[in-house]
């Protein structure tokens, strides 16, 4: 499957992507509603990046909670409950006088909810489409993203002003219910992925399955840092240029569109290989920039060349689906989807708590360096972890892994593994 018309073409695709479009709108804009309220009233870099950014962080509780979930639930049900329930705690995050302590309660509590939503969404994304589809199912998935993102910054900026963050707040509760009603009506009923009751000790057992894989464990760190860091250095746009901070984001999100378009649709997979290193340095390198204070047109395309990076996330999380078996797919790709927004949280706790000492630029500077480092450390394990499209080596290499995973009972250890056959495709951010 190598076009867009063939991917919309295949049933249920429509119905999931605008379902996650308008989870990702309704995302943009109260991130950005709460994050220039909480500055607003707060002052303090700190607390904005992490009005933003810091629910990512309660993915981890999530992600060793509720996990074991994402192949144990009817798909629609779940999309559709989780969609009603960030709609309502949106709106109550509307309610003037909120206390801060209560708003961050609210959000770490959607923080936890959201590990599931991701897994679910992109295990049901992998069962519908065919395996040579997933590449650029997941691609189209992250444009939309960038698309939403694009709109909904530009939007929520324009809506801030004019309606105030408050009123923004309703209108991305309004947009979770429209994703909520896009799942309920638009997918069928399909059953669990996975049998077996979900539970606290399941999610533990098979996240530890997950990661005692080697070449998995390369791919999940490389997935989850990096990309963090540069997040944090996403989160001081609103300290660093209070105003037009909509601007940055914006351009952001545009390369990040650009980057994803590219490479999901017209790299060949001979190059996929060979571009991954320079993307996932130039994700970070533009960064080291603002030790420099740029002023806001150099800012802006400094964001702008940088966020094609993020492209470099498709091909790792094509490397994570070919080592994965299909029946923990809604649970690997959930572990990727939480470790990777919680190490946003924490490269946006990072950034902002350098921010208070120094300057956003510095902060900024300082954590794009530390990508730049950990990506180089981490280059030589992930060059060697196989297993992609065509490369039956690393999954037999994942598969003779400890703690590789039966097909006969989910959850459970086994000496052999059912591993995939080569796939295609990767499983963000929202980076």
């Amino acid at each position: 499957m190598r076009t867009y018309r063939e991917l919309f073409r295949q049933p249920e695709f429509t119905p999931l992507f605008l379902t996650a479009s308008m989870k990702s709108a309704a995302q943009t804009v109260t991130g950005l509603a709460l994050g220039t309220l909480i500055f607003a009233s707060t002052g303090s870099p700190l607390l904005s990046s992490l009005a933003m950014f810091g629910p990512s962080l309660a993915q981890l509780v999530g992600a060793s909670t509720l996990l074991s979930a994402a192949d144990r639930v009817p798909p629609r049900a779940a999309l559709t409950g989780l969609g009603l329930v960030f709609s309502l705690a949106t709106a109550v995050q509307a309610v003037p006088g909120l206390p801060v302590a209560a708003s961050f309660a609210l959000l770490l509590t959607l923080g936890v909810f959201a590990s599931l939503g991701g897994g679910v969404t992109y295990g049901l994304l992998n069962e519908i489409l065919v395996r040579d589809g997933f590449l650029i199912g997941r691609s189209v998935m992250n444009m939309s993203n960038g698309a939403m993102q694009i709109c909904g910054f530009a939007a929520g900026g324009i809506l801030v002003n004019v309606a105030s963050p408050r009123g923004t707040l309703l209108v991305g509760a309004a947009l979770y219910l429209v994703s909520a009603g896009a799942a309920r009506l638009g997918l069928s009923g399909r059953p669990p992925r996975a049998a077996g009751r979900a539970s606290v000790s399941a999610t533990w057992r098979t996240n530890a399955l997950l990661w005692s894989s080697r070449p998995r464990r390369y791919v999940y760190l490389m997935l989850c840092v990096p990309n963090g860091l540069i997040v944090g250095c996403e989160s001081l746009y609103v300290p660093y240029e209070p105003g037009r901070a909509g601007v940055l984001f914006a351009f952001a999100a545009c390369g990040m569109l650009i980057g994803d378009t590219v490479v999901g649709r017209f790299v060949p997979p001979r190059w996929r290989s060979r571009g991954g290193p320079a993307l996932r340095l130039l994700l970070a390198a533009p960064y080291l920039a603002f030790f420099l204070r740029p002023p806001l047109p150099v800012a802006v395309a400094l964001v702008l060349v940088a966020s094609v990076g993020f492209a470099a996330t498709l091909l790792l999380q094509e490397r994570l689906v070919a080592l994965t078996p299909d029946e923990l797919s809604g649970h690997a790709l959930g572990l990727h989807t939480s470790g990777m927004l919680a190490m946003q949280g924490v490269g946006a706790a990072l950034a902002g708590g350098l921010a208070q000492f120094t300057s956003p630029g510095v902060a900024m500077g300082v954590l794009a360096g530390t990508s730049v480092l950990v990506t180089l450390g981490l280059e030589r394990g992930v060059r060697g972890v196989r297993g992609v499209r065509g490369d039956a080596a690393g999954a037999t290499e994942a598969a003779a892994e400890p703690g590789s995973v039966s097909a006969s009972a989910p959850g459970s250890v086994s000496p052999s593994v059912t591993s995939p056959a080569s796939t295609s495709g990767p499983a963000p951010g929202e980076g």
